[in-house]
């Protein structure tokens, strides 16, 4: 399976990169993981608007129509991590084994991005910042094949 995670802005906190680097370390007997990591815009130049289409555009042109996309979002369907594991599993089989996750920056994700995405998912009801957002999700893609694969992480 292979898995891509596009994302406004990088880790800065070597705790967060940390932990990124071992679950896809963790991952690989499941996945091949890619992340992208995209530049965040300034808002200082320009208006928030400007900022969110700015940022959309440079996902929307590393967004692959042969991937299944989900753009995390807090207006997203909620899921247990059984039926995330789920979804895992459906991408895995019957939807060409290519999943991409799209975090957004600090302003969110444009409603382009919104658009162009076959899934919209949240989270959490939480707000968490959008580094620790990429280590949240690394770590429900583990456990969701650890699911699948009948082990015991999660108990």
């Amino acid at each position: 399976m292979k898995i891509k995670i596009i994302a406004i802005s990088k880790d800065k906190f070597d705790y967060i990169s940390d932990g990124v680097i071992d679950y896809v370390s963790r991952l690989r007997k499941y996945a091949d993981v890619d992340i992208l990591n995209l530049k965040e815009e300034l808002i200082k130049s320009q208006g928030i608007d400007d900022v969110i289409e700015k940022e959309g555009e440079k996902i929307l042109a590393k967004l692959n129509k042969d991937y299944f996309n989900v753009a995390l979002h807090r207006m997203g369907k909620e899921k247990t991590s059984f039926e995330f594991a789920k979804l895992l599993e459906d991408v895995r089989d019957f939807k060409g084994g290519k999943i991409c996750f799209i975090i957004g920056g600090p302003l969110g994700l444009s409603q382009k991005v919104l658009g162009e995405v076959n899934l919209t998912l949240s989270l959490s009801r939480l707000t968490f910042t959008h580094q620790m957002t990429r280590l949240i999700l690394l770590e429900q893609i583990y456990r969701g094949f650890e699911i699948l694969a009948g082990t015991q992480y999660d108990k």
